[in-house]
């Protein structure tokens, strides 16, 4: 296929993309009326924008492509957690949100900090040995506390923080479809979004260095991302419903897909297969345990604004910088 082909279909998955994004956005807005916000956003939107990636790792563990997996799950958090969150930020605090906010509260988000931190610092401490089957079954059973703890928070919530709404079902069947809907788009649409920009980028001479580290990364998120932007330009509620996103799926990465890369690992190559820490793994791995608990740091305030996202964009250019010029000594 020649790069003008592959420029074709990759706007053509990208515009799916968008549209999937779309429903999967307004699903998840209406379903927030029903189960709460910050619940939607750590679990439902998590898991559904994360699918693709889900599968990803797990037949990279099959085929025992491990950098490919470790990449693609330390790769998005990398990415999220900068540049992600800072798009995000600067959507809701200027012009281009429909409710613009000075600042973004997240003194709601406390579970999520301390989950968000305390896997990454133990995604950093398990790999100084590599991972196995052991460290499959802690990250596990995080994500599962995570769920456990983000559920009965979501119960204890005092009522304003809930927008009721009747519950008929017309509604939930309406918001159930739209999120399936959208769920199924970005399933069916990301993986050949990635190939088209994959092969678009290597038709017109892109190194497989920007690729690995800008493009694929990019590529990945893109429902994610995508998701996250549309929320937030609709005022509060959707960028509650977005960082909820933002953070939960992030927590899901260090725990679930860590988990799914590991037992994918062992069911195809014995339960004694080891991923061990190598070169730009080591690196990643490392990396995303410093650059995780730098942004978890600029929430200690329990605010956002629109200085921490320069910084964050500013923490996204750095953590380019330095795996170029570590794939310049590779």
């Amino acid at each position: 296929m020649e790069g003008g082909s592959y420029a074709l279909s990759m706007l053509f998955w990208l515009g799916g993309l968008v549209i999937a994004s779309f429903f999967l956005s307004n699903g998840a807005e209406s379903l927030s009326h029903f189960l709460g916000g910050k619940f939607v956003g750590r679990t439902l939107l998590s898991i559904a924008t994360t699918l693709p990636e889900i599968l990803i790792v797990f037949y990279a563990s099959k085929m025992a492509l491990y950098g490919i997996s470790l990449g693609s799950a330390l790769g998005s958090n990398i990415l999220m957690m900068s540049l992600g969150l800072a798009v995000m930020i600067l959507i809701a605090t200027t012009r281009l949100s429909k409710k613009a906010v000075k600042e973004i509260n997240i003194e709601g988000f406390k579970l999520d900090m301390v989950f968000l931190v305390l896997t990454a610092i133990l995604g950093v401490v398990m790999f100084i040995d590599g991972y196995g089957i052991i460290d499959g079954f802690i990250f596990l059973v995080l994500f599962i506390l995570y769920l456990i703890f983000a559920f009965h928070e979501t119960k204890c919530e005092r009522p304003l923080e809930i927008e009721k709404k009747p519950v008929t079902f017309r509604s939930v069947t309406k918001a159930s479809l739209f999120f399936l809907v959208g769920t199924v788009g970005t399933i069916l649409c990301a993986e050949p979004f990635i190939h088209s920009l994959e092969g678009f980028a290597g038709g017109i001479g892109v190194s497989v260095a920007v690729i690995a580290v800008i493009l694929s990364p990019l590529a990945g998120e893109m429902p994610e991302k995508i998701s996250v932007m549309l929320l937030a330009s609709r005022g509060e509620r959707g960028v509650s419903i977005s960082i909820a996103n933002v953070l939960g799926s992030k927590i899901l990465n260090n725990t679930l897909l860590l988990s799914i890369m590991i037992f994918g690992a062992t069911l195809f190559h014995g339960i004694d297969a080891t991923i061990n820490p190598n070169g730009l793994l080591k690196f990643q791995v490392y990396w995303t345990g410093i650059l995780t608990i730098l942004a978890a740091s600029l929430m200690f305030d329990r605010k956002l604004t629109l200085s921490d996202g320069v910084t964050l964009t500013i923490l996204y250019t750095a953590s380019i910088g330095f795996q170029f010029v570590l794939l310049g000594f590779m």
